[in-house]
């Protein structure tokens, strides 16, 4: 799978932790930064990654902050994308199965690396499942595709 990911100043140990036990599992990463020392305003990643995950380059994306959840509400305002805050394997899991997220986000200050490792594995192990979820979903990329022509 191609996954991008990215992060900001507040999550730069975790997004390299997370790359390279992405990369250790066959997928190929491309990582948007950020490096130790460097410093960025995180809608700026969000929106990079999120781009590139919409538009069909990536699969999926993995953003990393000090919560993740900026992120995730920056990923969001990008048409197309359904993003999600995990820090558990079960609403890991839930966010592929039941809502096909195409971006998961974390914090650093919120999750340990080994834990963030575990619920990084769920997620790209999961697939959307369609069945009972599949008019949710639909519903949303009709809600998402309603508001984009207004805009």
């Amino acid at each position: 799978m191609k996954i991008v990911i990215g992060c900001d100043e507040a999550g730069v140990r975790l997004k390299n932790t997370i790359r390279d036990f992405v990369l250790s599992k066959g997928h190929e990463v491309q990582d948007f930064g950020l490096n130790e020392g460097e410093s960025v305003l995180y809608p700026l990643i969000a929106e990079k990654i999120a781009l590139a995950v919409a538009s069909g380059e990536f699969q999926r994306g993995i953003i990393i902050c000090g919560t993740g959840i900026g992120m995730a509400i920056t990923a969001n305002k990008v048409p197309g994308i359904r993003a999600t805050v995990a820090h558990d394997v079960f609403s890991a899991e839930r966010s592929i199965k039941s809502n096909d997220c195409q971006i998961i986000t974390m914090g650093e200050r919120v999750i340990g690396s080994e834990s963030a490792k575990t619920v990084i594995e769920a997620w790209l192990n999961s697939e959307f499942t369609g069945g009972n979820s599949l008019p949710k979903v639909e519903k949303m990329i009709e809600i998402d595709e309603k508001y984009r022509c207004e805009r």
